[in-house]
Parts: structure tokens; C-alpha cells; sequence
């Protein structure tokens, strides 16, 4: 958190393009973004991101109007094993953008609001690499992990050895949130969105999420 704090600070100062200062700027009071993104694979480095979608989240309202969705053209191949996991094909994204037109319209969706996600780091790595490319910097936004909040709320106080299941799955489960068509990036976005607004209200009220025996291990990124 302190690095990226100054990580943050430095990004600021060294900002290549100010038309994007905006991006250092509180958001609207009490809003957030849960985003998500499918890519071709999981290789920060080799592969391309193929979707991306956003909604915007304010107070405890889900507001699946203002959403940013779009569909990418990759550079990189799509790989057999990702192409099993979110069931698109080159000839499904050959009519997408290129992801440096998209960007620029993500990033002013998303303005200086935190971000939320499921292993969100990865997502931010994936968009990292062309906001860097466009302007300089990474995303300065304060980032959310619903993981975490949910391993607080259900592990935070666990003995040591216990069983931890942080998979998508056993979140919604133990939510009792229903469970959408998964690695689609704008149902995994809404399906984050509701995760996240149903732990900060068991937060708020002190709630406890019930611990039982489950299969131990986490979930690779919805990517």
C-alpha cells in the first residue's frame, strides 16, 4: 500500500500527457468501478487483453447504465485453453478496436474512482501496459480486492492451519449471489460489484461470514 502510494506521488509529478491529470482527482463522492477483463491468456508480458467492462458502483446502488464495455482486437494468437475459458474465438474479436483507441475511453470512464475486482491486480497489470505506453504512467486509482474482504470477514479470526477457499465460487455461495455465466467480463464485473457492496455491508454491521470445511486453494484470475 505504501508503495504504490509512492508509486502514486511519482506518477503525478512525472505525468507525460496532462490532459489525463484528471486521473489524480477524487472521484464523485462514494463511487467506485468494479471492472474485469478477459485476455488470451495469463502471461502478463505475452498476452493481450480481448474484453474489458466496467460499471460504476455509488453508495449501494449498481448502476449497470453507466458501464463501459468493449471488445479488443489482440496482437497476440488466441491460445486453445484460453479460447475454452471465455468461448471466444479470433473471428468473434477480429472486428474489435485496437486496444490503444480503447484505453483512452476506459480511462476517462473510470476517472480517479477506486477500482474493485477478483485478483484485480492482474487486470491492472494488463491495462498497465498500455496506459504506460499512451502516457507514462500506471493507474494511480486505489484499488479494491473483494478476496480480501471476504477472507476478513470469513477467515480474519481462523485458527492457524484452517481451510481457506477464496475461489469466485465459494464467495458467491457463501453470499448467497447468484452465480452468472462466468468469464464474460461484463458478468464477472457485476457479479464483482455485488460481492463487494454485500462485504462492505457485513463490514459496516460487524458480520461475520460462518467458517466450514471446504477444499483448500483460490482461483486463478477470471482472465
Amino acid at each position: 500500500m505504501i508503495l504504490r502510494a509512492l508509486k502514486r506521488l511519482f506518477h503525478q509529478i512525472s505525468l507525460g500527457d496532462q490532459s489525463y491529470r484528471f486521473m489524480f482527482a477524487p472521484g464523485p463522492i462514494d463511487e467506485v468501478v468494479a471492472f474485469d477483463c478477459e485476455t488470451t491468456g495469463l502471461d502478463c508480458r505475452r498476452d493481450d487483453i480481448i474484453t474489458i467492462a466496467a460499471i460504476r458502483i455509488k453508495g449501494a446502488r449498481i448502476l449497470t447504465s453507466e458501464r463501459f464495455e468493449a471488445v479488443v482486437r489482440p496482437e497476440a494468437r488466441m491460445r486453445a485453453d484460453a479460447i475454452k475459458v471465455h468461448r471466444l474465438r479470433e473471428a468473434d474479436v477480429e472486428a474489435g478496436k485496437r486496444i490503444e483507441k480503447i484505453i483512452p475511453e476506459f480511462l476517462r470512464f473510470i476517472g480517479g474512482r477506486p477500482l474493485v475486482g477478483y485478483y484485480v491486480e492482474f487486470d491492472v497489470r494488463m491495462i498497465d501496459k498500455y496506459v504506460l505506453g499512451l502516457i507514462g504512467i500506471e493507474l494511480p486509482n486505489p484499488l479494491i480486492e473483494v478476496s480480501k474482504l471476504y477472507y476478513e470477514r470469513k477467515y480474519g479470526d481462523a485458527p492457524p492451519g484452517a481451510i481457506i477457499d477464496l475461489s469466485f465460487s465459494a464467495i458467491l455461495s457463501d453470499l448467497d449471489l447468484p452465480a452468472l455465466d462466468q468469464h464474460d467480463a461484463f458478468n464477472d464485473a457485476l457479479m464483482t460489484a455485488m460481492i463487494y457492496l454485500k462485504l462492505r455491508d457485513f463490514k459496516e454491521r460487524g458480520v461475520r461470514i460462518p467458517r466450514s470445511r471446504v477444499a483448500r486453494g483460490a482461483e486463478a484470475p477470471l482472465g
